[in-house]
């Protein structure tokens, strides 16, 4: 072997920049990959349209990173979304903006992304070898010198990048091994927790909803009736609770707080655009019109056919009520169950079907720069095995390629091939 060399440990969006980084800066390098395809996760991001980044300033980028975001700014700032689409672009992968800032291939196609990438790392001479499952990493003399496969064998380098990804998708590859390796040699793993995951409802009645989308609806999330998160656009039920972007981004805080033991309810606002007073208004001359329907009937206008029954029963009230027997109190319920439609959080959906992990190698024991461990020189890690992770639209690829990119980088001159 080689003297001088980066070792990378997964190719996933992190490990994918990280060998790239790390040969453009001389290293010789060796990608690792533990399933027989490369960038399975990367494949199905953005519903496989791979959503590789945002066009927000860097400044947003990490305000839609609750898990850390600040962590990032100096890898943010060496590697930001314009370098990470010329970085395409200078690959053959032209890329466009769509609704929010969200970034993806002109193409639509995840594929296009991850085979440029693994075509690039070719060109540079990277090796990569598939099924090859890393156990542990090498320590010599308290600093990384490699790794010891599932095998037995060992593979020495004078820098190692672990780059496994999280918990999330273990089909994909990312089934927790990054943690093991890293607590091995000492480092503080925060608690693992699904991020960006659909939410278990105890009510019943969502079943009976099922594949009923609304849009421009605001959700509020409660830990024991205090306001922990608000959230505005599109939302979906499910046979087992709700899901759609809103509901992902307020996921993460609502398995925080389950974790807790807190007492977790979603809120749903049918009509935000209108004030209590207002929709009220809206209601009477709603009943008005249909006064001689009963209520099921009557309300087709106010809400969508599959709501009707749910919001009559949180309102007390028979769907086979006349309209004109409503009292003004009655009236007045069901306005304000519309306006606040209450949900009780049983749980999340499994850790393996949320889109990242939330917790991981503590960013206290990496340097912020170079991604380098405190603990360990040497050791560089990326990706969704450091205790970072964002919202949907982009946020969750730039921070690990602006990671992978530090660590690469810096791995290389580690490994002694460059200076930085």
């Amino acid at each position: 072997m080689s003297a001088r060399r980066v070792l990378v440990v997964g190719a996933g969006p992190a490990g994918f920049m990280a060998a790239a980084k790390a040969a453009e800066a001389g290293a010789s390098v060796l990608l690792l990959e533990k399933m027989k395809q490369l960038g399975r996760k990367m494949m199905i991001t953005g519903k496989g349209r791979c959503n590789i980044t945002n066009v927000a300033p860097v400044a947003e980028i990490v305000k839609n990173i609750p898990g850390n975001g600040s962590f990032l700014y100096s890898a943010l700032h060496a590697f930001d979304n314009e370098d990470v689409r010329d970085f395409f672009r200078e690959l053959g992968v032209e890329t466009k903006v769509e609704r929010g800032g969200r970034v993806f291939p002109v193409s639509d196609r995840a594929a296009d992304a991850v085979e440029a990438l693994v075509r690039h790392l070719h060109e540079l001479g990277v090796k990569i070898e598939t099924e090859a499952r890393v156990a542990e990493i090498l320590v010599e003399e308290g600093h990384a010198a490699g790794v010891v496969l599932a095998s037995g064998a060992k593979m020495r380098a004078d820098a190692v990048v672990l780059a496994v990804g999280g918990a999330s998708y273990p089909g994909t590859g990312s089934s927790g091994d990054g943690y093991a390796m890293a607590r091995a040699l000492g480092h503080t793993i925060t608690d693992v927790l699904p991020s960006l995951v659909p939410l278990v409802t105890e009510e019943d009645w969502v079943k009976e909803a099922q594949g009923l989308s609304l849009r421009n609806v605001r959700v509020t999330l409660l830990a024991d009736g205090r306001r922990i998160g608000e959230e505005f656009g599109e939302m979906m039920f499910t046979h087992f609770g709700v899901t759609g972007p809103i509901v992902l981004s307020l996921s993460r805080m609502a398995a925080q707080a389950l974790a807790a033991g807190k007492f977790v309810e979603l809120v749903l606002d049918l009509k935000p655009a209108l004030t209590p007073e207002v929709f009220a208004a809206r209601v009477q001359r709603d009943f008005e019109k249909y006064r001689n329907k009963a209520l099921k009937n009557g309300m087709r206008d106010l809400l969508p056919g599959k709501l009707i029954a749910p919001v009559l029963d949180a309102a007390y009230l028979s769907p086979e009520k006349p309209v004109h027997d409503l009292r003004r109190e009655e009236r007045m319920r069901i306005s304000e169950v519309i306006k606040h439609l209450v949900l009780t959080i049983e749980k999340t959906r499994p850790l393996a079907e949320a889109i990242v992990t939330a917790g991981g190698v503590s960013t206290k024991e990496i340097d912020p720069k170079t991604m380098e461990s405190k603990l360990v020189p040497g050791l560089y890690l990326a990706g969704e095995v450091v205790d970072v992770d964002g919202f949907t639209g982009g946020y969750n690829l730039q921070a690990a390629f602006s990671m992978g990119a530090a660590a690469g980088r810096w791995s290389a001159a580690r490994a002694g091939e460059a200076e930085i």
